[in-house]
């Protein structure tokens, strides 16, 4: 499989439509609306109930996320975006007053907020501050100590793009028995990911950008050490051993990450996200990972020939994720002025943040740098 089979699967590029906008939200490809038309009929004329396949399908899309991820599926569970899945991290454990957390001040507030709600409990909130777009797994290191008991980052900073160093934030944490925990959801899906490498204690992702499955599916992966010291603050009928057993109403909460899974999830969503991670199984993760760090290195370099100024200025290739952006005098009016174009990208925080996928090509970027240059 090559990158102009995979482009075949996106029907937006034969309306002349340059997408570079899958920080945000990824298109619906071809193999993922055909599945779903095909759930939708069998759902509506002859399997109205057929919620063992569901059950197969749904085992089938951990072992994809645990082989992507080099975990076991007993470690992931489904949950409905990436607030959630840090809720449950952060209601899970058991705090002490003066304890501390450690975020940063350009962190997405979905990994902001669910922590911020833990101050009264006497919980401390301290925030890294950034520059230039960039918090480094160094920056964090130094303002830990011993009263830090969880630090909670960004995989891929969602403007900047600057993807921390975690096996380095991992081998620390992992020394100072400090948790680790991830937001994952600008970086899988465009980038390779190690959570034992990386001695990452939890994660949470949604799956609705990089990753081209559907809003309101996400994804949590929690080790088994973890686990082990949380409590589930919300549990239901799935979140038991033996559910089926409907009566007896033991309360023997599940061993597995699917504890916090409490009852009916999003089984549309599972199809969809099942069918994408088989699409970039099938391409190959590393090939992906690949072609986007190449992308963002030509348009990165495109961008600087333009002397348009990068934010970052300057970034190590190491540091790469999919994400460029930049900044402009008049950023709202060129950002309106590329969608009239049919260019979609976003407007965050008075800058221009552009985000091709693997699928993209440079014949895309070109396109867009000329379009930036003319404006």
């Amino acid at each position: 499989m090559n990158i102009s089979d995979i482009r075949t699967y996106f029907p937006y590029l034969n309306n002349r439509i340059i997408y570079f906008n899958h920080a945000a939200t990824g298109p619906v490809c071809k193999p993922v609306i055909d599945r779903i038309n095909e759930v939708l009929k069998e759902r509506s004329e002859s399997k109205m109930d057929d919620y063992q396949s569901f059950l197969s399908v749904a085992d089938e899309t951990k072992e994809l996320l645990a082989r992507y991820l080099n975990t076991g599926k007993e470690r992931i569970a489904f949950t409905d975006n990436t607030s959630n899945g840090f809720n449950i991290l952060a209601q899970g454990l058991k705090w002490e007053s003066g304890d501390k957390i450690i975020l940063n001040d350009i962190e997405f507030p979905s990994n902001v907020y669910p922590f911020l709600n833990l101050q009264k409990k006497g919980v401390q909130v301290e925030f890294v501050k950034s520059k230039d777009g960039i918090v480094s797994a160094e920056d964090i290191i130094n303002a830990a100590d011993n009263k830090t008991k969880l630090i909670s980052v960004s995989y891929v900073q969602f403007l900047s793009g600057y993807k921390i160093d975690l096996e380095i934030l991992g081998e620390f944490c992992k020394s100072k028995n400090i948790i680790l925990s991830i937001d994952a959801i600008q970086g899988l899906g465009a980038l390779q990911l190690d959570v034992q490498k990386c001695n990452i204690d939890f994660l949470s992702c949604g799956v609705q950008k990089w990753m081209l499955g559907l809003q309101g599916m996400a994804f949590i992966y929690i080790s088994k050490e973890l686990q082990e010291k949380m409590e589930p603050t919300f549990v239901g009928w799935l979140s038991v051993e033996n559910a089926w057993d409907l009566l007896q109403f033991e309360m023997k909460i599940k061993s597995s990450a699917s504890a916090f899974q409490t009852g009916t999830i999003n089984a549309v969503g599972i199809y969809a996200l099942n069918i994408s991670l088989k699409m970039f199984e099938s391409f190959g993760f590393r090939r992906v990972e690949n072609s986007v760090i190449d992308h963002t290195l030509f348009l990165r370099n495109k961008l600087k020939d333009e002397r348009i100024r990068l934010y970052p200025d300057e970034l190590e290739e190491k540091y790469f994720s999919g994400i460029v952006t930049f900044k402009h005098p008049d950023s709202e009016g060129l950002f309106n002025w590329l969608t009239e174009r049919n260019i979609i990208t976003s407007l965050r925080e008075k800058m221009i943040r552009l985000s091709p996928h693997f699928y993209n090509n440079e014949e895309d970027i070109d396109k867009v740098v000329d379009a930036i240059k003319n404006y």
